[in-house]
């Protein structure tokens, strides 16, 4: 049995196939493009079209490689959202969450509806972008002519198959769901001008969505495909595939953003939640995943996209190990980081108002930018073990920054844990073992990460001796000033 995972995050997609054989997991990348949000009119989109291209490309690809069928999986990133009128037609182009049409929602909304009756009903993280906020300033006029909405991973399946679906991990992120009914709330929807009927009905990772429906693309030489709706936000399939064992762990899911976490049973809604601002999204295997989103790979992203010099992320890292950490300290959560037009010199304006060490070279932005995530890390790895009272032995960052060597280990030297750094490609394997799990070739979530330790390499790094409580004394400092100006 052959498996197609199509996994798509802000700045890259790819279609990766998989079979378990002899009980491991052989991937294999066959097709990659990239992602982005385009500026039109004001607002930032994305081209959604060109995902589903993307998509078409990739999977004639499994054909060419002789297999005439498969099961495919999708999953992409959280809150973003597409309106569909009466007739399935798509009312307008997909706004990005990195718009700054929600830059002052929130305090908007909550004049109507306050934070802690929100979070209350919710237990998910404030963030500006989320759904709640989008929709608060959607068109009225649009909104009105709006028959469904559904989330991006779920209108790709919409477009491939038809059939449209509501998968719980992606909608869980919307600040719309209440976890205790495990329905979308009355008071928030009334807020936000939506009701619960232009969503389609809610559905749990594993279920089959249906056949992709070929003779819609003449064009394209597609294998006969059973598209399975997997965890569609790609944490929640990352997490899926983290090779925790026991209840010890927690996890960083490292890519454009960073999400640090444990996996939880039930919700954690409560005051000291609240004021650290910790999220509560439904994870697969009816799981919670209680964790904080903070800005991640974004801001190298942005800088190595504005350096002169043409450096790949290894060589980044590598210039970075060259540079002695710690020089500044920065609050990469400012929203002044969301999307500036220029990151570098939005990093260098932060350090000359607070008089600190302007960083130039690419090492020195670098170094700049991992010393800042591993002091944030090690922060929210604290406040995650106060919160739930939980002593963290294992932490394993799993994604693309598990590549990164040079952050990983400033991460074990600053949380004082073990990190154990591995899969790379996290949430297209998650991806994949839900399919798996829906086939029943894989029985359950702990077969499934058993599955993930004997099959992919898993870097070990050990803390070393750091003055990690003066480091993020300083930390706090620092950022307690800049937020005085």
């Amino acid at each position: 049995m052959i498996y197609a995972a199509i996994d798509i995050g802000a700045s890259s997609g790819r279609v990766i196939i998989g079979e378990l054989q002899e009980g491991k997991l052989a991937v294999q990348e066959i097709h990659r493009f990239a992602n982005g949000f385009m500026q039109r009119n004001g607002h930032c989109y994305w081209d959604i079209d060109h995902l589903l291209e993307q998509i078409l490309q990739g999977l004639q690809k499994v054909k060419a490689l002789g297999y005439d069928c498969c099961t495919v999986g999708i999953d992409t990133w959280a809150v973003d959202y597409v309106l569909l009128d009466e007739k399935g037609s798509r009312l307008r182009e997909v706004i990005s969450y990195r718009d700054k049409r929600t830059e002052n929602t929130m305090e908007k909304l909550t004049q109507t509806v306050s934070k802690e009756t929100i979070y209350q009903k919710t237990g998910i993280q404030f963030l500006p972008f989320n759904t709640i906020y989008q929709l608060y300033e959607e068109d009225q006029e649009l909104l009105r002519k709006t028959a469904q909405i559904l989330m991006v991973p779920d209108y790709l399946g919409y477009c491939l198959t038809g059939k449209a679906a509501a998968e719980i991990t992606n909608v869980s992120t919307t600040q719309l769901l209440n976890p205790s009914t495990g329905k979308f709330d009355p008071e928030l929807l009334k807020a936000v001008s939506v009701k619960a009927q232009q969503f389609p009905p809610l559905t749990e990772p594993g279920q089959e969505l249906g056949m992709i429906r070929n003779e819609w693309f003449p064009a394209y030489d597609l294998p006969a495909c059973r598209v399975i709706t997997v965890a569609t936000h790609d944490t929640a399939s990352a997490v899926l595939s983290a090779p925790g064992i026991n209840n010890d762990w927690a996890y960083i899911s490292s890519g454009t953003w960073s999400l640090i976490g444990m996996e939880n049973e039930t919700p954690i809604i409560n005051k000291l939640a609240l004021k650290n601002n910790y999220t509560n999204e439904r994870g697969a295997n009816n799981t919670i995943r209680f964790l904080k989103n903070i800005i991640g790979m974004w801001v190298i992203q942005e800088i190595r996209r504005q350096l002169r010099e043409d450096y790949n992320f290894q060589e980044l890292a590598e210039e970075a190990g060259k540079t002695k950490p710690f020089q500044q300290f920065i609050n990469l959560n400012d929203d002044r980081f969301l999307n500036p037009d220029d990151m570098i010199k939005e990093i260098q304006h932060y350090c000359r108002e607070t008089f600190q060490q302007i960083p130039h070279t690419a090492g020195e932005l670098a170094c700049c930018i991992y010393s800042n995530l591993a002091i944030i890390y090690a922060i929210a790895i604290s406040e995650l073990e106060t919160i739930t009272g939980k002593n963290i032995q294992q932490l394993h960052i799993i994604g693309g920054g598990a590549q990164n060597d040079f952050l990983n280990q400033l991460t074990a030297d600053m949380s004082g844990k073990t990190v154990y750094a591995g899969p790379a490609e996290a949430t297209a394997i998650g991806n994949l073992l839900m399919q798996m799990i829906a086939a029943k070739e894989i029985k359950d979530v702990n077969q499934a990460r058993k599955t993930v330790r004997n099959s992919f390499p898993i870097k070990v790094f050990l803390p070393k001796d750091t003055d990690r409580s003066a480091i993020i004394q300083s930390y706090h400092q620092t950022v307690l000033k800049a937020l005085s100006k």
